[in-house]
């Protein structure tokens, strides 16, 4: 019987990241949105995605510094209703972003599959 115990803390401590269970992390930068919009630590680096009828912008952050995105691309799926979107996002400055018609809103959740010199990170919002 303790293992069948063990094996449920264990699954249960797998499935709820410290972040959902509110737990606080020790580290020197906030997870604040410096542009309005959602932001999300993934690896240790921040993604806040700004989501407009008409643009899609996501910043990232390492450490509370903004991060070199020249050569990174993202691919955002949003999910408003039973209604998919797929974007293409790229390098503007010091952000990712694509410009066109976008259905979004509060509650739209969003998956932006981020990649930084080869390596992929997926971040997962809800649109408030």
């Amino acid at each position: 019987m303790k293992k069948h115990a063990l094996l449920a803390s264990i699954a249960l401590a797998l499935a709820v990241p410290a972040s959902a269970a509110g737990e606080k992390h020790d580290h020197a930068h906030e997870h604040k949105p410096m542009h309005g919009g959602v932001v999300v630590e993934v690896k240790d680096m921040d993604y806040e995605l700004v989501a407009r009828p008409t643009t899609i912008q996501l910043f990232l952050r390492d450490h509370g510094k903004a991060a070199d995105v020249s050569k990174a691309s993202a691919k955002v799926t949003l999910l408003t209703g039973t209604e998919k979107q797929e974007v293409e996002l790229k390098p503007a400055g010091d952000r990712l972003e694509a410009t066109g018609s976008f259905k979004v809103g509060p509650g739209t959740k969003a998956v932006a599959v981020v990649t930084i010199a080869g390596k992929p990170a997926t971040a997962r919002f809800t649109l408030k």
